[in-house]
């Protein structure tokens, strides 16, 4: 009962932050509805026990792109004068979500009708250090080429920005 309570507080935090980020005309508010969606994402994965995913969640998504959505918006500068009219935007939100409904609706409905079973799961799993020796052994090139690539994104976006800043 208690979890069933949890999760209906986390999902309302979720869809409020969502709500938020598709509402909000002020960047910083949009900012701040995205952390609460990803800070109420987390303590749904912390709700399944998935230590992991809820670290993760709030170290990256929480922590490192709030904060650099906030330092490119302010080194920016946008003002509201160069920002597009929306007359429109509650409109297409609302057709949107009249799109999506019967789709989730029929998806719901499918998968609620095949019988499935789920493995029994071992003792850790979920954890860091059974992810950790996962990641470190079957998948450690992967996670090389993938540190690498992101190093070169990063020193690509820092020649581009110093481009337009001599210009």
């Amino acid at each position: 009962m208690l979890e069933n309570s949890i999760f209906a507080i986390l999902s309302l935090f979720l869809i409020g932050g969502a709500l938020m980020v598709l509402l909000s005309r002020e960047i910083v508010l949009n900012a701040f509805g995205f952390l609460i969606a990803m800070l109420a994402m987390a303590g749904l994965f912390a709700l399944l026990e998935n230590s992991f995913l809820f670290l993760a969640q709030i170290m990256i998504s929480a922590g490192a792109v709030v904060v650099l959505s906030l330092i490119a918006v302010t080194t920016i500068n946008l003002k509201r004068d160069n920002l597009p009219e929306e007359p429109n935007k509650i409109r297409w939100i609302v057709i949107s979500a009249l799109i999506v409904s019967p789709i989730s609706l029929l998806i719901y409905k499918t998968l609620t009708m095949v019988n499935r079973k789920f493995q029994e799961t071992v003792d850790g799993y979920g954890t860091l250090k059974v992810i950790g020796g996962e990641l470190f052994s079957s998948w450690v090139l992967p996670f090389e080429i993938l540190s690498v690539l992101l190093l070169a994104a990063m020193l690509a976006a820092i020649v581009i920005a110093r481009k337009e800043s001599e210009i």
